[in-house]
């Protein structure tokens, strides 16, 4: 079985991209986020054609998440109780979704990005991840396969990106965002994808600006964070860093793991 977690950046613009990815990458379940699209504009007949069940969620030209599965899709949660929301009235995004697929839970989550150090965003971000961390703690007991997979907008070790001195003073790096994106860690989920691709120079995400692709300026960004009995399943993981390539590329790669049955 393979899962895959990828940040799509429009499903609309790049809905090509991603039906030929899914043909040709033999992916059971793919977590996606940031598909930009409300409910009503997500593509679900392409990917039904391919074969998989969708479950979506988007609120505007903004985030969205979804999670296509050809193993099942059951028990689909919209968020995750305790998201503090964000805005005037504080209100939910489109951040998280959840799903029951061949008896594991998985999670399509776009972590907020935080902005810079010091805005009022950074704040949402950290209460999100600690509100959600809460959750997942339950969520990966009585040992349940739990597969945390996104877009976490963290780099949680200095290997993580191109340049400390480049993100010196940035977001994604400071401690506030690492301790939160460790507490996971601590929680008992693990990265069961650093192992198979370790690092340093190896990155999730680059800048569409100056040439980062080309240059080998990325980040480490995004993660598949699984509970110990969904760890103990993972016979291997890669990072798609072809797809990156390309006209109409999205600036992030899919993230693959093999699970063993």
């Amino acid at each position: 079985m393979r899962i895959a977690t990828w940040n799509v950046n429009s499903i609309r613009s790049r809905i090509d991209r991603v039906e030929a990815w899914l043909q040709r990458s033999d992916v059971d379940v793919l977590a996606m986020q940031e598909t930009k699209a409300k409910d009503e504009q997500f593509p679900y007949d392409r990917f039904r054609a391919l074969g998989y069940e969708v479950a979506h969620h988007g609120m505007n030209q903004w985030n969205g998440v979804a999670i296509l599965s050809r193993v099942g899709l059951e028990e689909v949660e919209v968020g995750f109780s305790g998201d503090p929301g964000w805005g005037e009235p504080l209100a939910a995004e489109a951040r998280s979704i959840g799903a029951t697929c061949a008896g594991i839970r998985m999670w399509s989550l776009y972590v907020p990005n935080g902005r810079a150090i010091g805005d009022p965003h950074m704040a949402y971000k950290i209460s999100w991840l600690t509100e959600l961390k809460e959750q997942a703690r339950g969520w990966g007991a009585a040992g349940r396969q739990v597969a945390l997979c996104g877009d976490w907008n963290i780099a949680p070790f200095d290997e993580d990106v191109w340049s400390m001195e480049y993100y010196l003073d940035k977001s994604h790096v400071s401690p506030g965002e690492r301790a939160a994106f460790h507490a996971f860690l601590d929680a008992g989920f693990v990265d069961v994808v650093r192992p198979h691709a370790p690092g340093p120079g190896v990155y999730t995400y680059w800048d569409y600006q100056r040439l980062a692709f080309p240059k080998k300026r990325g980040m480490r960004i995004d993660f598949v964070l699984g509970s110990p009995a969904f760890a103990a399943r993972v016979a291997g993981a890669v990072i798609d860093r072809e797809e990156r390539k390309g006209v109409g590329a999205s600036d992030h790669a899919p993230v693959v793991v093999e699970l063993e049955d």
